[in-house]
């Protein structure tokens, strides 16, 4: 089909327009564009082209309304993911053969805040454009970009022209002309009367006119480009206010529109940042960031945390370690998806029919994903200033840690030990940084964010990559302390604990074994009303439920690691056992050999629980909702402690309220199960509705491969028991959520969430008490789901199990699931309508300050039917 720019001369500077060019000018002005776009645009009119005009910009409309094109209005302010989208939209439904005019694209930038998401726009744009045979007027400001925009625009446009004006003389230089003669792209055309084109070839003109044009040289990467303009305007604002140059409100005003490009877009959190942060803040952060874009809600967690203990107690501030860490934009998540063919792939999962289709594709691109080389060195940069130090990458995207999500545990955090020569440092750090972005397309994610109807909302994947806190101990790096913090205290095991006074984890060495339930190791819990109030009774117990084994870092390995507490401190003599350790009395009455990690030192020899409380509660103030954070603690020279705060998100508690709970006399033959002791979670009286109950003996014989498999026949249950439909109690043997299947049932929490009470019995191995071994990330689910957590000891005398109860009635697994005939004598499906009768209920009495849980057969007036669909 016959194409034109509508000059005749332009088409000849061109040596024709063809189906698929996309065609880029760099102007100065908006008029110098609608000079090109009119006899374009009315030469399609004429030659009756579908003409489609999209407008974004906030310069002057280039065709009038009443000109006979389609105008499409779309709001850049939306986000970039819904701008993209409804753009697609049209050029989809217009097909084959369109031409189309776009406003300035340079206002995009000015949206976003970023030359980087243009230039990622440009690239899902014009590839598309190009299939459909379509012809296209893109327009950008000259010398306003930085290479973010113009290296991925000249790459893949079909045209890239760059119009300026010389003595009031419009002049094209071509510089990329693809598939055309490539004397075109070295030539400099004046624009004549009428339609006509000359190209100048005399040196001395072509020299005058370039040097006139305001060409940016060679160094094309140090051109300012939008953000950097921005943050260096700020930093004048901030200089010209302190010297008393500019009024305060110019400065707030600054403040407002970086908080909402670097810190966040979530309200509650912009409130937050509001009151404690500062210009001056912002500005560190641009000093210390790789990319552009937000820096997400992990990062801004912890820098909001301290800041707001530093407001509100300077005293408690300086006994906070000075973090050491930098950040990976948002937008570098973007570009990389972009760049290795992920994005549409992506955009599949905003869709909660198919949201799990191609994510193994997709994972698979990202962890052989490739980053720009400007990318590159900024990261080489980085890992300079570390040295060889061990730093760890952590997840920070744009959902994470804010009100209402916590996602904890669902993206992937990772230490890097950091040893080896620079190159191979470096391709360590690209292979953390891909591993953690193909974690945001993981099943468990996925699904954490369909269940919270989140798939359609802008979730970037920020970075925040600090520096390991900690001691070197020979070939061993560890902090001397790591732990979590709850400012309300969901362990509630003992009449003395104040769930409000809050509750601590400790363990020794780093902090992953305070949030992870990887075997069958304890840890320390601290109510911090009652520090000294233990589970245990005696030292022996003390000694058998305490931490044997560390977490650290291996130098010489160059590896995350762990191993025996004796072992390491038999090979580490430096470490400063005083604060960590206690020491039990042999049969003699004196001192014996053994030794448990009790960290009774910090807790009584120091004001650390004092000044855990503290920042708590400060932090629950400000947050207006219960936090929770984690931390190091680590002995400085002058021997007194620094506590590294490393992060803090809103705690999701749900029930916190007292309530009144009826004295009730169950009848023997009315009992089903009671549990003294490892109750978590509010006290409640609720109807339940249906047991799902795994056969402790049976599951003891099942081989691993088939334990595996029955976790994901629960994922099937529990996806077919609705928490708004019925209420629902697992009961399993071992652990539940653990990755060991020889310590309990492997399940995924997505896979047991629908559940209103989750129940272990002890019977997998006799020394395992689950109270303390509750990984903090499978305990802020709990939290947030509001399910009650309770462990029988069926060999205990006090604790009660009626397995005839679930072995007896009626068993509903074929109903659920037809095809699971060979798990029928494994798990039980007790509906209580079936087994109860019409007049009865099964009744859950829980009181979680007497640590008491009593599940019996009632009469249907104990429960009030309201209460018990509030319950639940």
């Amino acid at each position: 089909m016959h194409v034109t720019t509508g000059l005749a001369g332009l088409d000849q500077v061109f040596r024709g327009v063809m189906p698929g060019d996309n065609i880029v000018w760099q102007v100065e002005s908006i008029s110098d564009y609608k000079a090109l776009v009119i006899p374009y645009a009315e030469a399609a009119r004429r030659d009756g082209r579908r003409l489609i005009y999209f407008r974004f910009a906030g310069h002057d409309q280039l065709l009038p309304d009443d000109f006979g094109a389609e105008i499409h209005k779309v709001d850049p302010n939306e986000g970039f993911e819904s701008f993209v989208r409804q753009v697609h939209d049209v050029i989809e439904e217009a097909g084959r053969h369109a031409f189309y005019v776009f406003d300035c694209l340079s206002d995009l930038a000015s949206v976003w805040s970023a030359d980087q998401m243009l230039g990622n726009f440009f690239v899902l744009t014009c590839p598309r454009l190009y299939v459909l045979e379509t012809v296209t007027y893109f327009a950008i400001y000259r010398n306003f970009h930085a290479s973010f925009a113009l290296t991925p625009i000249t790459e893949t446009t079909q045209f890239l022209l760059d119009v300026f004006r010389h003595q009031n003389r419009l002049f094209v230089r071509p510089i990329k002309v693809q598939h055309r003669s490539t004397s075109a792209m070295n030539t400099i055309h004046v624009w004549e009367e009428g339609d006509r084109f000359r190209s100048i070839t005399a040196s001395a003109i072509v020299s005058e006119i370039l040097a006139a044009s305001r060409w940016p040289g060679l160094r094309a990467d140090m051109r300012q480009g939008f953000w950097r303009r921005i943050f260096d305007e700020a930093q004048n604002v901030l200089d010209d206010t302190r010297a008393g140059r500019c009024p305060a409100h110019r400065e707030r005003d600054v403040f407002q529109r970086l908080a909402r490009m670097v810190l966040s877009r979530d309200e509650e959190m912009l409130a937050l940042v509001e009151q404690y942060l500062t210009l001056e803040d912002i500005l560190a952060i641009r000093d210390r960031m790789v990319g552009i874009g937000l820096v997400g809600g992990k990062a801004l967690g912890m820098l909001l945390a301290r800041a707001i203990i530093k407001h509100h107690d300077p005293e408690l501030f300086q006994r906070l370690e000075t973090p050491d860490a930098f950040y990976i934009g948002s937008d570098v998540f973007y570009t990389f998806l972009i760049r290795n063919g992920v994005w549409w792939l992506r955009q599949k999962q905003r869709n909660p029919a198919c949201f799990l289709q191609g994510i193994e594709e997709a994972q698979e691109r990202i962890r052989h994903g490739r980053f720009p080389p400007y990318t590159l060195d900024q990261f080489q940069a980085m890992l300079d200033y570390f040295g060889e130090s061990p730093y760890i990458v952590r997840s920070s995207s744009l959902l994470e840690d804010a009100y209402g999500n916590a996602f904890a545990g669902k993206y992937d955090s990772v230490f890097c030990a950091n040893q080896g020569t620079r190159e191979q440092r470096l391709e360590a750090l690209l292979d953390t940084v891909r591993h953690i972005y193909a974690s945001a397309m993981s099943e468990k994610a996925l699904r954490y964010r369909a269940q919270r109807n989140m798939l359609d909302r802008d979730e970037q994947m920020a970075l925040l990559v600090m520096r390991v806190s900690g001691e070197r101990y020979g070939d061993r790096y560890f902090p001397l302390i790591g732990g979590v913090g709850f400012s309300f205290n969901p362990y509630v095991w003992h009449h003395e604990i104040d769930p409000r006074a809050g509750v601590v984890r400790l363990v020794f060495g780093l902090g992953t074994r305070a949030v992870d339930r990887a075997d069958d190791d304890y840890t320390r819990l601290v109510a911090l009303n009652a520090p000294r109030r233990r589970p245990e009774s005696n030292f022996d117990q003390v000694c058998e439920y305490s931490q044997r084994r560390v977490d650290y870092l291996d130098l010489s390995a160059n590896r995350f690691t762990s191993g025996y507490f004796t072992d390491l401190i038999q090979e580490s003599p430096e470490v400063p056992l005083q604060w960590i350790t206690s020491q039990g009395t042999d049969v003699a009455g004196t001192q014996g050999a053994a030794q448990a990690i009790t960290f009774e030192g910090l807790l009584d020899n120091t004001p650390f629980v004092a000044d855990m409380r503290k920042m708590l509660r400060l932090l629950e103030d400000a947050y207006h909702n219960p936090v929770d954070i984690e931390f190091c603690v680590n002995v400085a020279e002058d021997r007194l402690y620094k506590i590294n705060l490393l992060q803090c998100r809103p705690l999701q508690v749900q029930g916190i309220e007292n309530i009144n709970l009826p004295n009730v006399v169950v009848q023997p033959q009315d009992r089903i199960v009671e549990a003294h002791s490892a109750i978590i979670g509010p006290s409640r009286l609720v109807r339940l509705d249906r047991f799902v109950y795994v056969v402790p003996r049976l599951y003891a014989d099942l081989p691993l491969r088939r334990r595996y498999e029955l976790a994901r026949l629960l994922g099937k249950i529990n996806s077919l028991s609705q928490r708004s439909e019925r209420t629902t109690m697992l009961l399993g043997p071992g652990r539940w959520g653990t990755a060991s299947p020889d310590l309990g049932i492997p399940v995924h929490f997505a896979e047991i969430n629908q559940v209103s009470v989750l129940c272990e019995i002890v019977t997998m191995r006799e020394n395992l008490i689950p109270d303390v071994s509750l990984g903090t990330h499978f305990l802020n689910e709990l939290v947030e789901m509001n399910i009650l957590y309770l462990a029988i000891f069926p060999q205990k005398q006090r604790d009660f199990l009626d397995e005839g109860f679930f072995l007896n009635h009626p068993n509903r697994l074929l109903d659920l699931a037809p095809d699971a005939a060979a798990w029928a004598e494994i798990v039980r499906v007790v509906d209580v309508s079936n087994a109860a009768g019409p007049a009865r209920c099964a009744a859950l009495l829980a009181d979680a300050s007497r640590q008491e849980a009593r599940i019996f057969l009632a009469d249907r007036e104990l429960i009030d039917p309201a209460a018990s669909s509030a319950a639940r």
